[in-house]
C-alpha cells in the first residue's frame, strides 16, 4: 500500500479508510488490552497515534516496537478517542524495518542537554527540538531563494577554493595536495607551491563577495548562497568554522536603497517563518524561548532605526555616564562588541537598528570612503538576541581610491588584479551585504548556540560525523 506522510495523514478527512504510515517510534505505552504507539516521520513535529488492539497482536509481535525503532503501520484512519489529535490509526498490519535496543538507543531519556546532543549529532534530528530547527532551516533556505528570484536576482555560484582573502584577515583553511612531511622550499625558506595542485597557495573561501561583485558588474544583481569557512579559533556560541552565507551584490544602488533592501529582505524571511513554520515555532516558543513568536512579530511589524556609528557611540557613552557597565570599551574608533549592539537594539531603541558610516580603520578595504576620509558607507543590521546579523556596504567604485586602500593595508596586489579590473573597465556604483545563515537561524528559532542550528557543526577541535 502506498505510504501517506504523517503531516498529510493528520489532516486527512478520509475516515474509516485504510492508510499506511511509516516512521520512527517516539513512544509506546498501554496495557494488556490496548497499546498506543506515537509515530513520527519528520514531516511534522506532531506524532500520529497508532492504536493496537492486543486481541489482534501478541506481546511478542509488539516487543520490537520500542523508542527509536522504524516501522510501517497499516490500518483504518478513525476519529481519535483521546485528546491532542483529531485522528488516529487502528492498527491492522505491522512491519518492523529496524529495531532500536532500549539499552543502547541514546534518545530514550527526556531532558537531554544540548551539549550531550551535540555528541550524537547523527541522531539528534530525531528529537522534537532538532526536527523543528531543521525543518525551519529548510524553509529559510526556500525563503531566501524565493525572495531573490521574485525580485529579479540571478543565483551566482562563487568558488569555494580561492587564492584571495576577501576580508584580509588571513584566517583561512589551506587547500593543498603537497606532502606535509617533505615540503619543497624556495631559496628564502618559504614554501614553494609551484608543484601543488593549483600551482599556487590556495584556501577555502571566507566569502563569495569579491567574485559576486564581478557577477553584478555583468548581470546587474546577483546573490550567492553557499558554505564559507573561517579558521578562527573562536569557541563562542556565535561562531562556526564552516557556515553558510547569503551575499547579494547589486549594481547602480546607493546606501539608502541598500538599507531598504536589507530591511525588506530580512522581514520577508521572518514573515515566511511565521507563515510556513508555525507548528515548529509554537513548539520552540513553549520549550526553548517563550518570547520567540512575539519577537518575530515585533521585527516584521516595526520600522528599523537608522543610526550612524558616531550617534551610536554617543548613546553608549551617555549610558555609561548614567551607570551602565560594559565589559568592553566603546570609544570612537572601537569595533562595537555584541553587548554594545544588543544594548542599542534591546534596551535603548527596543527595535532593530541599521548602523552606518563606520570608521574606515575597522572595516574592509572595499567599502566606499565618505568625504570626511574617516568613515565608510557600511550598513550593518543589528538584531535583538544576536547583535550584528547583516554586514553590508556600498563598495568603492573608484579604481584610484581602491588601489590606495589595497596599498595602505599591504594586501598583495597579485591577488587583486582581476578584482581591480571591474573598476578599470566600466566601473559602476554598486553595493551588497552578507548575512550569516546560521545567525538568521538563531534569531528565527530562539536557539542559544550556533552549533545547534546546523546539522553537523564544525568548530575548533570538532569535525565529527
Amino acid at each position: 500500500m502506498q505510504r501517506t506522510v504523517i503531516i498529510d495523514a493528520l489532516k486527512s478527512t478520509a475516515l474509516n479508510q485504510p492508510i499506511n504510515v511509516r516512521g520512527w517510534v517516539r513512544s509506546r505505552r498501554g496495557n494488556k488490552q490496548i497499546s498506543f504507539i506515537a509515530l513520527n516521520d519528520g514531516s511534522t513535529i506532531k506524532n500520529i497515534q497508532i492504536v493496537a488492539d492486543m486481541s489482534r497482536f501478541t506481546e511478542e509481535q509488539l516487543k520490537p516496537v520500542t523508542t527509536g525503532a522504524c516501522i510501517s503501520a497499516t490500518g483504518l484512519l478513525v476519529p481519535s478517542q483521546g485528546a491532542g489529535q483529531a485522528v488516529e490509526i487502528q492498527l491492522q498490519e505491522l512491519e518492523i524495518y529496524g529495531t532500536a535496543d532500549p539499552e543502547q538507543y541514546p534518545l530514550q531519556k527526556k531532558g537531554l542537554s544540548m551539549e550531550y546532543l551535540r555528541t550524537i549529532a547523527h541522531l539528534r534530528p530525531r528529537t522534537n527540538t532538532f526536527g523543528a530547527v531543521f525543518r525551519i532551516r529548510h524553509n529559510m533556505a526556500m525563503a531566501i531563494h524565493t525572495y531573490f528570484h521574485e525580485h529579479g536576482y540571478f543565483y551566482f555560484h562563487t568558488p569555494l577554493i580561492t587564492a584571495s582573502d576577501c576580508e584580509g584577515a588571513g584566517q583561512m583553511f589551506q587547500v593543498t595536495t603537497k606532502n606535509l612531511y617533505n615540503l619543497k622550499k624556495t631559496e628564502d625558506g618559504s614554501i614553494d607551491y609551484s608543484d601543488d595542485f593549483f600551482g599556487k597557495q590556495t584556501a577555502l573561501t571566507v566569502s563569495g563577495q569579491l567574485e559576486g561583485e564581478l557577477g553584478a558588474m555583468a548581470l546587474g544583481k546577483i546573490y550567492t548562497f553557499g558554505p564559507t569557512f573561517r579558521a578562527e579559533n573562536s569557541n563562542t556560541p556565535r561562531h562556526l568554522a564552516e557556515f553558510w552565507m547569503i551575499e547579494p551584490e547589486i549594481a547602480f544602488i546607493q546606501k539608502d536603497e541598500l538599507m531598504d533592501l536589507e530591511e525588506d529582505f530580512i522581514k520577508f524571511c521572518v514573515r515566511w517563518a511565521l507563515n510556513n513554520c508555525m507548528d515548529d515555532l509554537e513548539f520552540l516558543n513553549q520549550y526553548v524561548d517563550k518570547g520567540l513568536i512575539e519577537r518575530l512579530h515585533s521585527v516584521v511589524n516595526t520600522d528599523f532605526v537608522r543610526l550612524t556609528y558616531t550617534e551610536g557611540i554617543n548613546i553608549l557613552r551617555e549610558a555609561m555616564k548614567n551607570g551602565k557597565k560594559f565589559e568592553f570599551p566603546c570609544n570612537w574608533g572601537d569595533d562595537l562588541a555584541s553587548e554594545h549592539e544588543r544594548f542599542l537594539v534591546e534596551e535603548h531603541f527596543g527595535k532593530p537598528v541599521i548602523m552606518t558610516d563606520y570608521p574606515k580603520e575597522i572595516k574592509a578595504f572595499y567599502m566606499k570612503i565618505n568625504e570626511d576620509d574617516k568613515t565608510v558607507q557600511g550598513t550593518d543590521v543589528l538584531f535583538p538576541q544576536i547583535g550584528e546579523i547583516i554586514g553590508g556596504s556600498v563598495r568603492e567604485e573608484s579604481l584610484s581610491k581602491l588601489e590606495n586602500e589595497i596599498r595602505r593595508r599591504n594586501i598583495p596586489d597579485k591577488d587583486m588584479w582581476w578584482y581591480k579590473d571591474t573598476r578599470r573597465f566600466g566601473s559602476a556604483p554598486h553595493a551588497g551585504f552578507g548575512l550569516g545563515f546560521e545567525r538568521l537561524m538563531l534569531f528565527v528559532t530562539g536557539m542559544q548556540n550556533i552549533r545547534d542550528v546546523i546539522p553537523f557543526p564544525r568548530t575548533p577541535k570538532t569535525a565529527e560525523f
